[in-house]
């Protein structure tokens, strides 16, 4: 599986150069990415998962080009946002995590047994039946990660996915994230974006963003002390 590959890529939002000349080539299976408020982190993010285009440079995820293979790159990429209602559609918990394998075309038997499994990985199956909406906010995001790891994605892009938690809860959903392999045995990579330098710190290598660029990149431990630095000055 090829891993992310971004030449000179920048991205312009109407007047705005939110990056800019970003050059990266990342293999790793774990990969934080750090840095400042508007710093342009989530921004890269949401290119990586192809929800906003590079207006300039060349950008390969997965070997796609994100815009001439945006349907591929979706069914391999699943994107967790930090508020989880912003993903929950459907009225029970079952039924949503059912609906993320729309477009799956599966037998109806074996969709169910991928909505169980699942249910089950992420402690949801006593819910299944509750209604999405009720939850707590740990569940909510529980049930976010569940709807996105039953398509089996080859890289799971998160957006501060525990921003609203509580400690328990953050580190719950941190482990499904980091774990080395989903419900169905089958590995996948993970960027993650976050304020949480104690998370970053368990991702094997980290990118530090400042000002819409690349600053550093390599060890988690040390971009994290050059990033810490920065803001002491």
């Amino acid at each position: 599986m090829s891993g992310i590959e971004l030449q000179g890529a920048g991205v312009r939002l109407g007047d705005t150069e939110v990056l800019r000349d970003v050059t990266l080539s990342l293999d790793a299976r774990t990969i934080a990415v750090i840095g400042e408020n508007g710093s342009g982190k989530s921004t890269l993010g949401r290119l990586l998962s192809g929800l906003v285009p590079a207006t300039a440079g060349t950008v390969r995820v997965l070997g796609l080009d994100p815009v001439r293979q945006a349907a591929e790159l979706r069914r391999r990429v699943a994107v967790i946002f930090s508020n989880p209602d912003a993903q929950i559609i459907m009225p029970t918990v079952a039924e949503d995590v059912g609906f993320s394998l729309r477009t799956e075309k599966l037998p109806r038997a074996e969709k169910a047994e991928r909505v169980t499994a699942a249910l089950e990985e992420f402690g949801l199956a006593d819910l299944a039946d509750r209604s999405s909406h009720d939850l707590s906010g740990g569940q909510k995001q529980l049930l976010a990660l569940c709807g996105a790891f039953v398509r089996r994605p080859d890289l799971v892009v998160a957006d501060e996915p525990t921003a609203y938690l509580d400690a328990r809860n953050a580190r719950r959903v941190a482990d499904h994230l980091l774990a080395d392999a989903s419900h169905s045995g089958t590995s996948h990579r993970l960027v993650l974006v976050t304020h949480d330098l104690g998370l970053a710190e368990r991702c094997d290598t980290a990118v530090l963003i400042q000002d819409g660029t690349v600053a550093e990149v390599g060890a988690p431990a040390q971009v994290i002390a050059t990033y810490e630095a920065g803001i002491r000055w």
